[in-house]
């Protein structure tokens, strides 16, 4: 099923692509508006290099910025969404320490952040201060990846940035699921589906390898109705609504039961 040649021709053109994308992104590096529309071009081109075709359902939020709430399967979350969002990945701070994927965020204009609740003020201003500066962001607050079938319980301390205020009122929070569905046209399933999560204790050059044999796998990510926080009775709250509304997105693309007023498209 895994192809060693399809997988050693797909990873050397990864990394010919980063590579010769490298330069031009650190000359453009403090041009925001360029170094963004450069980025999103050069994870769209990693996703067909890395066999993803995302397939996009419902409606972005066009006002910025916005907090996007998303779960998290794999590091290959960061190729489709880097794809299509004009926004900035918050990650853990150990995510800065980790060979290969470290540089991976540092490409998708990653905010680190640490967990621990002491520092928990100086690191909510980070993220502050890029919303108020029209930066709009992608948060996993899971904490983790998982196994691709679930979604874990949202940690209701990452939707503090939800009470930043922009123009008087709190930013808009877009929850989104994102779901690997097929590979080779033929739907997942469970035996499948846990070969792109990358989760617990794999390491990524043999699930990498793997993934770049293995052919090209449909992604489904569904942008669900924007809320406020102010629409909820605390952060919590607002992170419950997040959770159920993210988990049936999920739900829905594993059983292949997509509501008809929903748009479909690929960006490919």
């Amino acid at each position: 099923m895994i192809s060693q040649i399809s997988a050693f021709i797909r990873l050397s053109l990864f990394i010919c692509w980063t590579l010769l994308c490298l330069v031009p992104y650190l000359a453009i590096f403090a041009l925001g508006d360029l170094r963004a529309t450069f980025a999103r071009r050069y994870w769209r081109t990693a996703c067909r290099i890395a066999g993803l075709k995302p397939v996009v359902f419902g409606q972005m939020a066009q006002e910025k910025p916005v907090l996007f709430v998303v779960n998290h399967v794999s590091y290959l979350d960061i190729l489709v969404l880097g794809g299509l969002l004009n926004a900035i990945f918050v990650a853990k701070s150990e995510v800065a320490g980790w060979p290969g994927i470290n540089l991976i965020a540092w490409l998708g204009r990653t905010v680190f952040i640490e967990r621990k609740p002491r520092l928990a003020v100086g690191e909510t201003a980070k993220l502050t201060r890029q919303l108020k500066a029209g930066q709009s962001l992608i948060v996993f607050p899971e904490g983790t990846s998982s196994d691709g079938h679930r979604v874990l319980p949202f940690k209701s301390a990452l939707f503090t940035a939800a009470e930043t205020l922009v123009g008087g009122q709190p930013i808009l929070v877009q929850p989104v699921s994102i779901t690997y569905t097929l590979l080779n046209g033929v739907p997942m399933g469970r035996a499948w589906r846990p070969l792109y999560a990358w989760y617990g204790d794999m390491t990524l050059v043999p699930h990498l390898w793997k993934v770049l044999g293995l052919g090209q796998a449909q992604v489904e990510v569904e942008f669900h109705k924007p809320v406020r926080l102010t629409d909820y009775a605390s952060r919590k709250t607002l992170a419950l609504h997040c959770h159920r509304v993210v988990r049936h997105g999920v739900s829905r693309a594993i059983t292949g039961r997509r509501p008809e007023a929903v748009s479909k498209h690929s960006t490919s």
